[in-house]
């Protein structure tokens, strides 16, 4: 399968993309329809890749547009005087290409970006002469190891942002396929790897986010992301059919002073998504016997906590309700 991207925006409005390597994702996980795969690929080949190594000028352009058709002259001119100092151009027609104008939020046209890395580096909308477009490549080719190799891997923050937005949004398969390429992409990024095994867990494939966990190295699994997700993973393989969760809910009800019972259902009822039922369980155990089974609700608890974040509003309440008991 061809190689996928995709494209996003960093915190001030100003349009990333970058190169997302081979996958064997299939373009619905992703949440593209045929042509729209195809727009990413031909991007990928026309302005991402070649930007790893060379300042790709990008022009948003089209044939009704008369400011374009003045410009064209001088980008492909001073484009030719840089070729040798590793300047390029690519263009992009708004009318043939809209899908990849959208994800860049062209609102309007001539719209230029400088890319470098499979980022835009500069903005060269207003440089329309010669003279000021020579000299802002002037300052990006003095500052940029153009015709060099990368020394860092690309950043993929913005990518690990939109799969976990895309996961907060509910969409576990979606994110399982951002998360997928990101993690090909940056092969050393935790977050990445921690986001598609939560993805993977939300998707309801937790064998594949088994098998993916078992293959992290050392140092990727202590991760405090990893062990968080690890942690989703954990108490994701607890999960029951409805008819067995209903029964463990109604053994917990008929036997408050069976811990066993308890504990089963807080860890079945979590695993179902029912997060309170969980904790006030727990938290009705460590009331009653904080030590028994060597602290084990309060272990749970923790773990719990871990799964979804600390940060979590719902994780930050428990824990108050805890150190209530705790301490209180």
């Amino acid at each position: 399968m061809a190689a996928n991207a995709h494209i996003g925006f960093s915190h001030n409005g100003a349009p990333q993309c970058t190169d997302i390597s081979q996958g064997d994702l299939n373009v619905a996980s992703m949440g593209l329809n045929l042509d729209e795969q195809k727009a990413v690929d031909r991007f990928r080949k026309d302005v991402v890749e070649p930007s790893m190594s060379k300042l790709v000028v990008l022009d948003f352009w089209a044939e009704w547009c008369g400011p374009c058709k003045a410009l064209t002259p001088v980008l492909e001119k001073v484009c030719g005087e840089y070729a040798d100092r590793g300047v390029v151009l690519a263009k992009i027609n708004v009318d043939e290409e809209q899908f990849i104008a959208a994800q860049f939020q062209v609102r309007s046209i001539p719209t230029v970006y400088a890319m470098f890395q499979g980022q835009p580096v500069a903005d060269l909308t207003n440089a329309r002469g010669e003279s000021q477009l020579k000299a802002m490549l002037d300052q990006l080719l003095e500052q940029l190891p153009i015709g060099g190799e990368a020394e860092a891997g690309p950043d993929v923050s913005e990518f690990v942002a939109m799969g976990e937005q895309v996961l907060a949004d509910g969409n576990g398969e979606r994110a399982a396929g951002i998360f997928t390429q990101v993690a090909e992409m940056a092969p050393d990024n935790a977050a990445a790897h921690a986001g598609l095994i939560r993805a993977l867990v939300a998707a309801g494939r937790t064998e594949e986010a088994q098998a993916h966990a078992a293959g992290l190295d050392e140092k990727l699994a202590g991760d405090p992301a990893v062990k968080a997700a690890l942690a989703a993973l954990e108490l994701a393989g607890e999960k029951v059919d409805d008819t067995e969760l209903q029964n463990l809910r109604a053994a917990a009800a008929e036997r408050p002073a069976d811990m066993d019972a308890q504990m089963a259902f807080a860890e079945a009822a979590f695993a179902a998504g029912e997060r309170d039922a969980a904790a006030d369980t727990l938290l009705g155990m460590i009331r009653t016997d904080r030590e028994w089974n060597e602290g084990a609700a309060r272990a749970r608890l923790v773990r719990m906590f871990e799964a979804v974040g600390l940060e979590d509003p719902w994780a930050v309440a428990t824990r108050r309700k805890l150190s209530t008991i705790l301490f209180g």
